[in-house]
């Protein structure tokens, strides 16, 4: 009997032709693909007919299915012989709880594949027109999620990453803007920083909204900024107006 095996495949940030081509073929051979929102609505449509088709949910601050219950199924799934492929926006291992799933599957002897995919804290800001380091702007990149409750003990330092120089790229942090960018500023973080908020980066209907840091989540609250969206803080976002001046707009 063939050990079972589940393939953790990232599906990128959205754009359907910046899905690898190895992420294509494992979802057109699927039996069962548990996906998730953030996947994005022209990758879904193209998920195959022969394969059973599990929507999990999963935008920022709204699980349809609890991360138990999905390990879970993806246990019950790949135990049952079935080729298993867990869909997920960006890449798996870059704050999408793959490391968690992979761990669970393992426990059960389950063999587990990563695909890698392109993880939409590059793609959406280069979408932009924003490169996320340059020569003269920034040699350091700091990703962190947003999603997290600012003053959380053992959470993220936003104090520690208001000194950092450079570029803070900040993802599923829409719910928890203002009191994000709080944080950044009482660590002294200057609130004339350059900032980007990207929605639905590579996407036809994506969206830009620049500001200050003093004045990015005035600015999100007013245009109604929704997930998926990417905060980018920093000189890089300077770089816009020569790159892509017209892109998203």
């Amino acid at each position: 009997m063939t050990k079972p095996k589940v393939y953790l495949v990232g599906a990128g940030p959205g754009d359907p032709e910046l899905l690898t081509l190895k992420a294509r073929r494992l979802i057109d051979e699927a039996d069962v693909i548990l996906y998730d929102q953030l996947v994005g609505e022209e990758i879904i449509a193209s998920l195959p007919d022969h394969a059973e088709l599990v929507s999990v949910g999963k935008y920022a601050g709204h699980h349809t299915v609890p991360q138990e219950r999905i390990n879970e199924m993806l246990v019950e799934y790949a135990l049952r012989g079935r080729r298993v492929v867990r869909l997920k926006g960006g890449d798996p291992y870059l704050f999408g709880r793959g490391g968690e799933e992979a761990e669970e599957l393992t426990a059960h002897g389950i063999e587990v594949e990563e695909v890698s995919g392109i993880t939409s804290a590059i793609a959406v800001p280069a979408s932009a027109g924003i490169p996320l380091t340059h020569r003269r702007y920034a040699s350091v990149v700091s990703f962190v999620t947003g999603h997290e409750e600012p003053h959380k003990g053992d959470g993220v330092h936003w104090d520690t990453l208001a000194r950092l120089e450079g570029t803070l790229v900040v993802l599923m942090g829409v719910s928890r803007l203002a009191e994000n960018v709080g944080a950044l500023l009482k660590g002294g973080k200057s609130p004339e920083t350059p900032c980007a908020i990207i929605e639905r980066g590579t996407r036809k209907d994506m969206r830009i909204i620049e500001s200050t840091l003093g004045g990015i989540a005035e600015k999100a609250k007013a245009e109604k900024v929704k997930p998926p969206a990417i905060l980018v803080i920093g000189d890089v976002v300077r770089l816009r107006e020569h790159i892509a001046p017209e892109a998203g707009t």
